[in-house]
């Protein structure tokens, strides 16, 4: 099939190098001249594990390519997903500006029928006015009449979690698609065909908030998750047998139910600030998602609490950050908890030397303050202690006993309870995780 994805970020980039690796003629657009450009001389403006391989195997068979044209784009392709970014506003409300863009100039190029199709995460409802946004905007020959041109909008929101995201296209839990027609169900069915998905039919409205309804309630096992370690840190538990004996009941599970600094990236944060602004916009005040949010951002400060206390002073201190991006096997800084647990860390005063294996160019777009090194061995070097943010795969494999000769002070503060099997005290290691009993993140929540 001929398919268009507006919009080359995270969303976009994956889901048209993957449509086409499934066997479609993928046609990529984005506004950004520098990125279509890097984008054809093969250069993946993002990190996702196997995308730039694939990326460029694809451009060699002329199934993928990359153009700033819609008017192209929209006359070359039945299928249109539109992928380009919903940043959140001020008081939680998606912005749907780009999508509204993207829908006017997709009518004023439409000479055929298309199927439009939704891919950002977007409120219930956006689909009506996608709709609306196109019939407007139609060039007058084509309203009525004989010349009339039909077209259907979709719903077909992603699930794809960076750092695994060509596994999470290519297989699938589900795919859920709104429709309002045949027409559209049966062309959708015929994208997805060859991965042979377990498929969730449904309305536009309902398509739209499975996406906000799933993020939210992962957001809320997380914070959930993170209450706990609270209370086992008070009364001498361990979260991380406290999560695996509720994780064995099949009505709750293990997935996600993960003690930390907190959730961070491109979607949770703002998955949920929509969900509640679109609850309050139906009349209805969504508490729970409220304290899940309230959670989240009480969880940094109470990390960054029990570091002072077990240092006693954070001024002057020298501290070393392992790990900067929202989670690992991705370059996202996008409200990674990072971001405001380091900020913490200079208002006391404290000098912050940080290492990631891939985020450290986009951490120093937000971070000015903080200094960046290329290895974790050059990094921790004089440091009073180390503070785990990221839990990479190569820190896994770190020479412990190194790093201790390296520092002021050999303590580590455990933000995602990483290193609990380690036995880190072996290398002269003083270690503290998260909800472990030790009299952890106590005083502030």
């Amino acid at each position: 099939m001929n398919i268009a994805v507006i919009g080359a970020g995270y969303v976009g980039l994956v889901t048209g190098v993957c449509l086409a690796e499934i066997g479609h003629k993928v046609i990529c657009i984005d506004n950004d001249e520098k990125k279509i450009k890097a984008l054809k001389q093969g250069a993946c403006p993002i990190y996702e594990p196997g995308l730039e391989q694939m990326m460029a195997g694809l451009c060699k068979k002329k199934r993928l390519s990359f153009t700033t044209s819609i008017r192209e784009a929209t006359q070359r392709s039945e299928v249109i997903f539109i992928a380009v970014g919903t940043p959140s506003k001020k008081n939680g409300d998606a912005d749907l500006t780009y999508v509204e863009n993207v829908a006017r100039q997709i009518a004023e190029n439409m000479d055929s029928y298309k199927l439009i199709v939704e891919k950002s995460t977007v409120p219930a409802e956006t689909g009506q006015r996608v709709k609306r946004t196109i019939m407007l905007n139609l060039p007058q020959k084509y309203r009525k009449g004989k010349n009339a041109v039909a077209f259907d909008v979709a719903s077909n929101p992603e699930f794809l979690r960076e750092g695994s995201a060509i596994e999470d296209f290519m297989n699938p839990d589900r795919v859920v698609i709104g429709v309002e027609s045949k027409k559209a169900e049966e062309l959708l069915r015929e994208v997805y065909k060859p991965l042979k998905p377990k498929m969730v039919v449904t309305n536009i409205n309902s398509a739209e908030i499975i996406k906000h309804a799933s993020n939210s309630f992962l957001a809320t096992k997380i914070s959930f998750a993170n209450a706990l370690s609270q209370i086992c840190d008070r009364v001498g538990a361990d979260v991380l047998k406290v999560a695996e004996g509720m994780g064995y009941d099949k009505r709750i599970g293990r997935s996600f139910l993960n003690a930390g600094v907190g959730y961070g990236g491109s979607c949770f944060p703002k998955d949920v600030d929509a969900f509640i602004r679109l609850s309050q916009r139906s009349g209805y005040e969504f508490e729970l998602l409220k304290e899940v949010r309230n959670i989240n951002e009480l969880q940094k400060r109470a990390f960054v609490q029990f570091i002072e206390d077990k240092l006693w002073i954070l001024k002057g201190k020298t501290i070393g950050v392992l790990g900067l991006a929202f989670k690992p096997d991705t370059d996202d800084m996008r409200k990674a908890p990072s971001i405001d647990i380091i900020q913490m860390f200079l208002a006391e005063g404290a000098r912050v030397r940080a290492y990631d294996p891939q985020a450290t160019e986009n951490a120093k777009k937000v971070m000015k303050k903080a200094a960046y090194f290329k290895d974790a061995y050059t990094m921790a070097k004089g440091c009073d202690c180390l503070v785990l943010l990221t839990e990479w795969e190569e820190f896994s494999r770190l020479d412990f006993r190194r790093l201790a000769k390296l520092m002021k002070q050999p303590i580590l503060f455990d933000g995602r309870n990483f290193y609990w099997q380690h036995g880190l005290e072996k290398f002269g290691f003083e270690y503290h995780g998260i909800g472990r009993g030790q009299g952890g993140l106590k005083g502030s929540v």
